[in-house]
């Protein structure tokens, strides 16, 4: 059996009427920046998240950079950020030339750890910037009793969770702010580049609206150095289209999650992604971790099975951050998952016989 990793006409092909009346609203109207669709959609998002304020921006890279910019975090400022994440994290803390500060990941849950964070807090960091990886939530919680008392700002990188709760609170409304993506791929993703800053603070949100917007409230008036990150009304559209879907989206694929936990769990050489009690992750990726990672994808290519390594050069290995002179064995736990990790087929469109297929040659690659 032919297993794609994801395909993304299925969700149009599903939703094609809802879509196509969204793009005929949008171009019947005449009006295609800062019209009705972006106010609807904000605020259709914004209570999907259960936050008083949602700004839909360009891309999910400029929602984290903006919210830096808003809180007046740049030179001097120190940002603890994972080490192991994809490179746009650490990008929107350069952007603001911000101190960049790495910090490895809890070994079970892949996601930034707060007991290495605690150690990493000096009195120059002014964020902790915890992405909720794969679709799974950081402990969140754990790092604002680190922040708050501090007057630390704890940013979200929600662009691989939409939908995913940790003690019953949504992501996106866990920090003091989340940057969001709605990059096609994403569970909730636009037909092109998008973007959200979410947050129940109404002075950042005021900032944020302000300098997506060239930093400007009233047309040449600008009050601050400003970003053009302004989405358009064709992609709040079809974003509001595929939105009362995503609910329904994510539990397919918490189903196949379910699928591949039963019957690859306990295998000698496998290591399934932890889940702590108080998450609900939207499975936005299926990662496993198995020293073997190569030989594993080749086994499955040959199968027809398509894989994907999320992420396989860390950020500090990049040549962008060449230039600040981490070496191999830096940051050696981010090293090791670049080197293991493997994502296994998971999307709304994906039947259960797709994963009992990945499932069956995962198994036959291990012998078991």
């Amino acid at each position: 059996m032919k297993v794609p990793f994801l395909e993304l006409k299925p969700a149009y092909d599903e939703l094609r009427a809802d879509v196509d009346a969204a793009y005929r609203r949008v171009m019947d109207s005449g009006w295609y920046i800062f019209g009705q669709e972006i106010e609807a959609f904000e605020t259709e998002y914004a209570a999907s998240v259960g936050v008083p304020h949602a700004i839909a921006v360009a891309n999910g890279l400029e929602a984290l950079q903006l919210v830096l910019m808003a809180a007046r975090i740049g030179p001097g400022d120190e940002v603890i950020v994972p080490s192991h994440t994809y490179i746009a994290t650490w990008l929107a803390v350069t952007h603001v030339g911000a101190t960049i500060v790495p910090c490895e990941p809890d070994e079970r849950t892949w996601n930034i750890d707060p007991a290495r964070v605690a150690a990493l807090i000096t009195p120059r960091t002014r964020c902790i910037l915890a992405v909720h990886l794969y679709g799974q939530p950081a402990d969140v919680a754990a790092l604002r009793a680190l922040a708050d008392p501090r007057g630390i700002l704890v940013l979200e990188d929600a662009a691989q969770s939409h939908g995913a709760t940790a003690r019953g609170i949504a992501s996106g409304a866990l920090g003091h702010a989340a940057g969001v993506s709605f990059y096609p791929s994403k569970n909730l993703g636009a037909f092109g580049d998008a973007g959200a800053v979410t947050t129940a603070d109404p002075a950042l949100a005021d900032k944020v609206r302000t300098l997506r917007n060239y930093g400007s409230r009233q047309r040449y008036h600008h009050e601050t150095p400003g970003l053009n990150s302004r989405l358009s009304e064709l992609q709040c559209a079809f974003l509001r289209a595929k939105l009362p879907h995503l609910a329904a989206w994510n539990e397919r694929r918490r189903r196949l999650a379910a699928i591949y936990r039963k019957r690859l769990t306990g295998l000698d050489g496998l290591t399934l992604p932890h889940v702590p009690a108080w998450a609900d992750p939207v499975w936005h990726l299926f990662v496993v971790r198995i020293p073997r990672r190569d030989e594993l994808a080749a086994h499955l290519a040959r199968g027809g099975i398509a894989s994907q390594i999320h992420y396989p050069i860390p950020p500090h290995r990049s040549g962008a951050y060449a230039p600040l002179g981490w070496e191999q064995g830096s940051f050696p736990l981010a090293e090791r998952l670049a080197a293991e990790v493997l994502s296994l087929p998971i999307g709304p469109h994906h039947r259960d016989e797709h994963v009992h297929a990945v499932c069956d040659a995962v198994r036959a690659f291990l012998g078991a």
